[in-house]
């Protein structure tokens, strides 16, 4: 959590006490150590200064708004914390609060702050809010796999084979880079008490502007991510229900399991489902299930009914509970793609002398590939709340590494063995590798349902997290009112469902979202931060802006680049 990220900053308190109350020393500092008596209830009581009586009413809200968003509100409640270390720390903050006057806010703890808890899988969580390397390199891994993994083949092939595994590596590497200049870009900044964000350091450098920014690209990288969650969520609660309704009415035929590898550039689609009929049968006109369940003009509509109710909670405790799923549908696409491999063999002829699959080295259309990496390699905007907590900081930059060296290790191995193994056109690759799979293929059903439920659940902490920087943004709260809550809700999915009606295609949502956030967030705000930084304090020279400078533009040309194949995805 947030709070305990400021351990450090409350090392004794007995000695900080006698440092600014010499008198009250031993008191002071018997309060401290009691902290674990300290009730809500006495919280609610003013510390009247001299000559002046207390007011219960106006002391109740701000204690209240000195609380971040995801402490309990009663005793009861706060015993759901993650640990006792956790309730410490916010006891400390409350103490110090009420010494200092009213109008002074350096001890609040910032609403806007995610809580590093939603990044870790609940197994691996470290009770003392300490975490090692290893959980550490776990959680970034385990953060930055999502559903660009599904696409990592079509884009391969879009780059080509040859050029792609070094645009791979190449990537990998700069964006880490531009990840470490977010991690050490907060040592210059005086916290005063508080939690920081990326937003936080770039208000400090660059002004407003600089934070607007930096909010405006980190809730667009997330809305690209909700988008693509219900697209494909409505593409597997699709195949699911279609693939049980074509089982329980099957009129007389054993329905049989199918490896059957589709090519959906070669198969004929419906004008008014955009099913396609390698999958399931071409619907007639007194078919009336396929007319209401249609993957493109219903199915979206129909999702609305199983998510919209999770997503007005106020806390998304329940749904962290959920994160290890992440972890296991990865191991599942894995060993998935391992299987088909094996089955199908590899599948390459580099001398097109046509005895196998042709494969193209070198391809003008890699910007498809640098798009969906960006969205793919982007962790930037949480990843000060993943590594705040860390036993040694000393470590984080060899854990950053280690990290984003397993990340592109995951990508390589999904994105050139499938596309290695493929026996059809490699063309036939979709941006959903599923896809290239008939809803009789059990392997293929297995990872749909399961990644159904995975995202179901991932889902709300999406919307979650964009709620709490958004409101926070604009209303200085994470929560106005339930109003101002659903409102939101039904604007976000609105958008969604808008894309999974109209532009049902995650490769294209991918590479454009990746590109336009990565534009802003890897490639420009790192580098900008480091280059003022530099400058203040005396060390900025002409190499080192150089280079900065190119990486910027860099950032620049993949997103131009997303626009000179539009027909081609």
């Amino acid at each position: 959590m947030a709070a305990a990220g400021q351990d450090n900053n409350f090392r004794d308190g007995k000695n900080e006490i006698n440092g600014d109350f010499s008198g009250n020393g031993a008191n002071n500092a018997g309060s401290i150590q009691d902290v674990s008596l300290l009730d809500e209830e006495n919280d609610m009581e003013p510390l009247a200064s001299p000559g002046q009586s207390p007011n219960k009413g106006d002391d109740k809200s701000r204690s209240r708004s000195r609380k971040p968003f995801h402490y309990p509100a009663n005793r009861r409640q706060s015993e759901e914390l993650d640990s006792h270390s956790t309730l410490a720390t916010y006891n400390r903050y409350r103490y110090y609060s009420r010494l200092a006057p009213p109008d002074d806010h350096r001890m609040r703890i910032p609403d806007h702050i995610v809580p590093a808890s939603l990044f870790y899988p609940a197994m691996f969580v470290d009770r003392s809010q300490k975490q090692g390397s290893l959980i550490t390199i776990f959680s970034i891994w385990n953060t930055m796999m999502g559903t660009s993994l599904l696409s990592m083949p079509w884009a391969l092939g879009k780059a080509g084979f040859v050029l792609g595994l070094v645009i791979m590596v190449v990537m990998a590497g700069l964006t880490l880079y531009t990840c470490y200049r977010v991690i050490k870009s907060v040592e210059g900044v005086d916290q005063e008490g508080e939690v920081l964000e990326f937003s936080d350091v770039c208000r400090h450098y660059l002004g407003r502007w600089g934070e607007g920014c930096s909010v405006f690209f980190s809730l667009s990288a997330l809305m690209g991510a909700m988008i693509v969650y219900w697209v494909l969520m409505t593409n597997f609660l699709y195949n699911v229900v279609s693939f049980a309704y074509e089982n329980i009415h099957a009129s007389g035929n054993e329905t049989s399991a199918s490896t059957e590898v589709l090519c959906p550039l070669n198969s004929s689609h419906t004008p008014q489902t955009g099913n396609l009929s390698g999958m399931f049968q071409v619907p007639t006109p007194d078919d009336t299930f396929h007319h209401v369940w249609e993957r493109v003009k219903t199915v979206p509509f129909f999702l609305i009914i199983l998510v919209f109710p999770l997503l007005n909670f106020k806390s998304p405790t329940f749904f962290t509970k959920f994160n290890a799923l992440g972890t296991m549908s990865v191991v599942y696409l894995l060993v998935f793609v391992s299987v088909k491999a094996a089955q199908w063999g590899i599948h390459l002829d580099f001398s097109h002398t046509g005895k196998d699959v042709d494969v193209t080295e070198i391809s003008s259309y890699f910007p498809a590939l640098t798009g969906t990496l960006a969205l793919a390699y982007f962790i930037h905007n949480c990843v000060l709340s993943i590594t705040r907590n860390v036993q040694n900081p000393k470590n984080t930059g060899r854990d950053l590494s280690i990290a984003y060296v397993c990340v592109m290790v995951t990508y390589v191995v999904v994105g050139a063995v499938f596309y290695a193994s493929f026996p059809k056109d490699k063309s036939c690759i979709e941006d959903n590798l599923l896809n290239n799979f008939s809803n009789t293929d059990t392997l293929a059903f297995v990872a749909r349902v399961f990644l159904l439920f995975q995202m179901w659940t991932v889902f709300p902490l999406l919307f979650y997290i964009f709620r709490l920087q958004f409101m926070h943004t604009l209303f200085g709260t994470t929560y106005p009112s339930l109003v101002h809550v659903v409102v939101l809700n039904l604007l976000l999915v609105g958008v969604c469902v808008i894309f999974a009606r109209f532009l049902p295609h995650i490769g294209t949502i991918i590479r454009f979202s990746g590109a336009f956030c990565g534009l802003a967030y890897i490639f420009t705000l790192p580098c900008l931060v480091y280059l003022v930084r530099l400058k203040q304090t005396g060390r900025l020279t002409w190499p080192i802006a150089a280079v900065h400078g190119f990486i910027i533009l860099l950032g620049l040309a993949n997103f131009v680049g997303q626009f000179f194949f539009l027909n081609k995805t």
